[in-house]
């Protein structure tokens, strides 16, 4: 196999089996070179997605797109995993919160995955655009004003910008009240940062906004979903919403954070506009690296392997739209053509609101700061050493410092008393009945507070 610049030999296997561990810092120092060794053994490869977790990765184009459009031999049911079920997988393995079945849209099959697709899809088409784009401007205003003025000139765009945009974004459509949206914004980080405990405050904090939507039903991406001809129970509202928030946030932050990297750059061409560099990001970076585990109903032969049935066979997104065989025919592809979100009856049903974010969010920040740029070349940027997401570890950046003013002073609409459910259809996601002593208010809160120029 030719090898990339720098890469002496292809990466080390797991001394267990041989298999490529899809982990750890020598994966993330070079995601690409992996894909590449891995698509020189065929379509797809065995390869460790986390210690003692085998799965078998494709890699290929074609091969993915074959899998994503065939609900048919190709199930997304975790209950089906082989090796779970025989015990053989760890129990405190990072694969699990990614693998494990939950009664969602994305985990479902057949006639229970079209009725939860289609409360999500009509809920998501009736977002406004217009209204996206201010609540994402307004959520990017009040975060650059918190880093523009305080410092000299300085600021670390993946903390302080790329991953709590969108946790803001979806609070304000999922129209949280402030405290609700502050333990919400704090757990979903919390499960990003492998905090113990942080599934449990998301869980407790949309089952009280389920609560809360039942007794009085607002303008909102809850009340809607809620609201759907479908008829959710609170059991499968908390699961599709927390599906939206975690499924939603992570690759945002992922695309922002990389789509500003890029543009910001020394080789992107001054004047394409910014549409241009997430389109790259989804391309080239794909935000959801390795996902989207399918289960064989049966064995099938695909490109000389033959893909077990119920052993996961997970879809290297990240490796799919970097195929060497799509160059000769890539630039008659369309723009959309890549695999970033998904295909087939699972494609995300919110990739139209996903791009508006993504690409108004680095407008934001070019416009309020007219002069930054990045502080480390984006050859030498470091990419977190997990399978799941590329994403940047950080992304240093340096600009004049000015102050974003917050938004003309708005009354707000007074929130009804948050009510704690006193029965609800998982028992272990139940609130504690021992009221928790207040804290200091939370980045939701805060942002509601500088939008109404408290």
């Amino acid at each position: 196999m030719q090898q990339r610049p720098g890469i002496q030999g292809p990466p080390h296997g797991c001394p267990a089996h041989g298999n490529l561990p899809l982990y750890g810092p020598e994966f993330g120092s070079d995601p690409d070179g992996h894909y590449e060794h891995l698509r020189s053994l065929g379509p797809s490869a065995p390869v460790d997605i986390a210690p003692g977790v085998e799965v078998e990765l494709v890699t290929s184009y074609d091969a993915a797109l074959y899998i994503l459009q065939n609900p048919g031999s190709f199930v997304r049911d975790s209950r089906r995993w082989k090796a779970l079920n025989e015990g053989r997988v760890p129990e405190d393995s990072p694969a699990l919160p990614m693998m494990r079945y939950r009664p969602n849209a994305l985990l479902s099959d057949g006639a229970a995955h079209a009725r939860l697709r289609q409360a999500v899809t009509d809920s998501l088409a009736s977002v406004n655009e217009l209204q996206l784009v201010r609540q994402t401007q307004q959520s990017a205003d009040y975060l650059i004003s918190r880093f523009s003025s305080e410092r000299l000139g300085q600021a670390e765009l993946m903390a302080e910008y790329a991953q709590p945009l969108p946790l803001l974004v979806f609070s304000d459509l999922f129209g949280c009240p402030p405290e609700i949206g502050d333990r919400v914004i704090a757990g979903i980080s919390g499960l990003f940062d492998g905090q113990p405990g942080a599934d449990q405050i998301v869980g407790e904090a949309v089952y009280e906004l389920i609560a809360l939507k039942r007794r009085r039903p607002g303008d909102d991406l809850t009340t809607r979903l809620m609201e759907h001809s479908a008829g959710l129970t609170d059991e499968e509202m908390l699961h599709q919403l927390v599906t939206l928030l975690s499924g939603g946030t992570m690759p945002l932050s992922a695309t922002i954070g990389t789509g500003s990297a890029l543009i910001l750059g020394e080789d992107w061409q001054t004047g394409l506009p910014v549409e241009d560099a997430v389109t790259q990001v989804l391309w080239n970076y794909a935000p959801i690296a390795n996902y989207a585990a399918h289960y064989p109903t049966h064995d099938v032969e695909l490109g000389g392997r033959t893909l077990r049935a119920n052993e996961p066979v997970v879809i290297s997104f990240a490796g799919a739209n970097t195929d060497p065989r799509l160059a000769e025919h890539r630039e008659q592809l369309s723009a959309k053509a890549h695999l970033a979100f998904g295909a087939g009856p699972h494609a995300c049903p919110a990739k139209d609101p996903a791009f508006v974010i993504a690409v108004t969010a680095i407008e934001t920040l070019l416009n309020r700061l007219p002069d930054i740029e990045v502080r480390v070349p984006f050859k030498d940027l470091s990419w977190v050493p997990a399978p799941w997401s590329r994403s940047l570890v950080t992304l240093p950046v340096r600009f004049t410092p000015r102050t974003v003013a917050p938004p003309a002073a708005q009354t707000p609409e007074p929130q009804a008393a948050t009510p704690v459910p006193h029965r609800v259809a998982n028992p272990a996601q139940q609130p504690s009945a021992q009221a928790a002593p207040k804290s200091k208010p939370g980045l939701f809160s805060r942002f509601l507070a500088w939008t109404r120029g408290e």
